[in-house]
């Protein structure tokens, strides 16, 4: 079942019309986030590219517990890898000190959780595990593919002024607004082969070309995010803005020059 997934385009507000080569925009929209996905039927993971032109809300994802008393399927747990970020841009991962509930309340209102959340200066290849409960934001100019739980569920503390919908009682309930310190984060290195992350939901590896590969071969099937270089698989040949779905077997053909994540389901 080696396959192209296929592609959703989602405007945003905060979206850029100039995307990365590899990349087409001919109706000049504001594109946010583009989501790689099975047509017939949801993965247990999703694949997004992001790029930001302004700040996302401030917002939160719930754990599975907490999704499924809201009646969700699951909660959200994502990582970031970053492929492009301009001089100057951030992220906003945590606060930059631990704040109760009724404190979180109290900043979301009035917008001051813009300056309590810990704004990380990023650059390409930096990468980050966001735990369900964490506070966060993304700053404007830069892209990034996340690997996440494949559930649409965020809740907005603060958007800006945006006249679009908070969600403070369920995300004040979920935060967990504290420092943070997940150990799932670096920077991408010159291996052929590294480890991001491992678990709880998802292993995710980065790769440069074909050497070590065999590592990666099993029984399940992997989500494969090509950045440089081509990967063919089956008929389908997988380039930047690609999301493949298959097995790591002798169908893959996996150019020199390429660079590319490799996600599998736990």
């Amino acid at each position: 079942m080696s396959m192209k997934l296929s592609s959703h385009i989602v405007e945003k507000p905060w979206g850029r019309t100039d995307l990365p080569n590899g990349f087409t925009n001919p109706n000049g929209f504001k594109i946010g986030e583009i989501w790689y996905d099975h047509a017939q039927k949801q993965l247990p993971l999703l694949v997004k590219w992001l790029f930001t032109s302004e700040k996302l809300s401030v917002q939160v994802h719930p754990n599975d517990d907490q999704a499924r008393q809201y009646g969700l399927s699951s909660g959200k747990e994502e990582c970031w890898v970053i492929t492009d970020a301009k001089p100057g841009a951030t992220l906003g991962i945590g606060t930059r000190q631990a704040i109760n509930k009724e404190e979180l309340r109290a900043l979301s209102l009035s917008g001051e959780i813009e300056n309590i959340i810990d704004w990380k200066s990023v650059k390409a290849g930096d990468y980050y595990y966001i735990p369900a409960g964490t506070v966060h934001a993304i700053g404007p100019d830069v892209t990034l593919i996340e690997v996440q739980q494949n559930a649409d569920i965020t809740y907005r503390l603060y958007d800006y002024g945006r006249p679009r919908e908070l969600h403070l009682d369920h995300g004040i309930e979920v935060s967990n607004a504290k420092i943070y310190d997940d150990e799932r984060s670096g920077s991408l290195d010159r291996l052929p082969l590294q480890k991001l992350v491992s678990g709880p939901f998802f292993h995710l590896w980065h790769c440069r070309g074909s050497q070590n590969i065999h590592q990666l071969k099993n029984e399940r099937y992997s989500w494969i995010i090509p950045i440089t270089g081509y990967i063919d698989i089956g008929n389908e040949t997988l380039k930047t803005g690609d999301c493949g779905y298959a097995k790591f077997d002798k169908t893959i053909n996996i150019s020199d020059d390429s660079t590319f994540l490799v996600a599998q389901e736990i």
